[in-house]
């Protein structure tokens, strides 16, 4: 579990307006909340911020204003939806050893057996229960000679150490089904005729 350093300043000043004045100097509005505590708002960095990001459930430990330290998750990320900048970010205030429920990335290994399967990710994320300090980046399953109509339930996906599942023990995450290949050609035969007709 990676630990990112930021530093954060409070920020006094709402409405989009303030926000675009935010992002115009490179920094991300956002929010701290958790235990209780009368939610904070904050600036954070921009590309610091936009890095850290990329770790799934990475741990932020802020420096707010040079006067207290605080470690956070990210629980929210808003983006813009075509320039991809981030728009804001709600982090959820954690404690050294505090069980957090996070989802982590499910990646996969290994070949499904011969046959043009497909291998369908009914679950993309895995909801699980881990120390704040000790949130695994991903788990990773494999897939190797699985056939059509083999499934995966979160009971058969091994956890690290101290991690606990979040989902039903019997919840499907991957599955694997039968190529349509067979009714895509059909489909392709039609349109040919059709195109040759006209």
């Amino acid at each position: 579990m990676s630990e990112v350093k930021l530093s954060a300043e409070t920020r006094t000043e709402f409405g989009k307006g303030a926000a675009r004045r935010v992002r115009r100097e490179n920094r991300v509005p956002g929010v701290l909340y958790g235990h209780g505590t009368e939610p904070l708002h904050l600036t954070l960095p921009g590309h610091e911020l936009l890095l850290a990001l990329r770790t799934p459930n990475v741990l932020i430990s802020l420096d707010i204003d040079g006067k207290t330290n605080e470690l956070a998750i990210p629980k929210a990320v808003q983006r813009d939806p075509l320039k991809g900048f981030l728009e804001h970010v709600d982090l959820l205030l954690v404690k050294r050893g505090e069980k957090v429920t996070v989802e982590i990335p499910v990646h996969t290994e290994g070949e499904l057996a011969p046959g043009g399967y497909l291998l369908e990710h009914v679950l993309n994320a895995l909801p699980v229960e881990a120390e704040a300090t000790h949130i695994p980046e991903a788990v990773t399953v494999s897939v190797e000679g699985l056939e059509a109509g083999a499934s995966i339930h979160a009971k058969d996906i091994t956890l690290p150490s101290g991690t606990t599942l979040a989902v039903e023990d019997d919840a499907v995450v991957l599955q694997v089904l039968a190529a349509q290949a067979e009714e895509a050609a059909e489909g392709e035969e039609t349109a040919g005729e059709e195109a040759a007709e006209a």
